[in-house]
């Protein structure tokens, strides 16, 4: 099953996809956006059609005190949003320090801040993606589920 995974924000929506098998992910093109209202669904559609996505992750950014802020609500709103739209399940995922990981990864590679911001959101969704993956894994093995869609 191939699972999409977006790092959600104003200006830039990081994408990543996993493989087939469902164990590794990786980056694709991010959507600039010229706004917060600027509609992306359609793009994401294209994503979802090109990838045979069968299943959508969208980072929940939670505070590190585990509460919710405004970012969250509005990450909820868009998931909801594509949900109904797309018609695939969509399932929130504690985002929390993606960023700062990704940050971490480039800053070790040596790589400029103009190519830094310009790969931030990819690394941030595929950071996002493959801790999802990886616990589905984990949680699997045990024979727990844990995948609690927005919408079935």
């Amino acid at each position: 099953m191939t699972i999409l995974g977006i790092d959600y924000g104003d200006r830039r929506i990081g994408l990543a996809a996993s493989d087939s098998t469902g164990l590794i992910a990786g980056g694709l093109p991010t959507l600039e956006r010229r706004g917060p209202d600027q509609d992306v669904t359609e793009a994401i559609r294209r994503a979802c059609h090109e990838h045979g996505v069968e299943r959508i992750v969208v980072g929940m950014p939670i505070n590190m005190d585990g509460s919710q802020g405004p970012r969250a609500k509005l990450s909820q709103e868009f998931a909801l949003a594509l949900a109904d739209a797309l018609g695939i399940a969509v399932v929130m995922w504690d985002e929390r320090l993606t960023s700062v990981q990704a940050d971490r990864a480039m800053l070790q590679g040596n790589l400029s801040r103009a190519k830094r911001k310009q790969r931030r959101d990819r690394l941030s969704a595929q950071i996002l993606l493959q801790s999802y993956l990886d616990a589905q894994k984990r949680f699997s093995s045990a024979g727990e589920p844990i995948v609690r869609s927005v919408r079935p």
